[in-house]
């Protein structure tokens, strides 16, 4: 997907690849020291996992929300808030089972689909689903406030 000025968004194996910096785990680095998310975005700190049953609510009376990007440490790449803040749109269509049969180098995507893939997560998922393999699929000319996207960079040159 071009975007006005040059710019393009990140293969989904692009953003990933960036959004890992050399790490192999689930996460870059501590949870609370890296993303946003749930439990940590708001005026004081909620365990949404023992409030699931209203945990929207609370969500919303306790200020929680996305954040000015830099607040929190960066990846290895000196990327900050790959993880938690906002969904990111990646280039790809969504396939469930595309990676079972892609390349193994520089996948590309499927070359259509009725979804666009987010990846990253947002300030109101649980510890537990922000991680770096964490896929959404959503329709494409959706949008709302955990959503957001950031343009491919050096750190993508091969």
């Amino acid at each position: 997907m071009q975007l006005g000025g040059g710019g393009r968004l990140p293969t989904e194996a692009e953003w990933e690849y960036a959004a890992r910096a050399g790490s192999t785990g689930a996460r870059y680095g501590d949870l609370d020291e890296i993303a946003w998310y749930a439990d940590n975005s708001g005026r004081e700190r909620l365990d949404c996992v023992t409030i699931t049953k209203d945990c929207e609510n609370r969500l919303k009376e306790n200020g929680n929300g996305t954040h000015e990007v830099g607040q929190k440490r960066a990846n290895a790449f000196g990327l900050y808030d790959m993880l938690g803040n906002v969904w990111e749109w990646v280039n790809d269509w969504y396939d469930r089972n595309y990676y079972q049969n892609s390349p193994s180098q520089d996948p590309t995507g499927p070359a259509n689909g009725e979804f666009h893939l987010l990846r990253g997560g947002s300030w109101v998922l649980n510890p537990k689903d922000v991680r770096v393999s964490l896929r959404n699929r959503i329709i494409p000319g959706h949008f709302n406030l955990n959503e957001g996207f950031r343009c491919d960079g050096e750190v993508f040159a091969r």
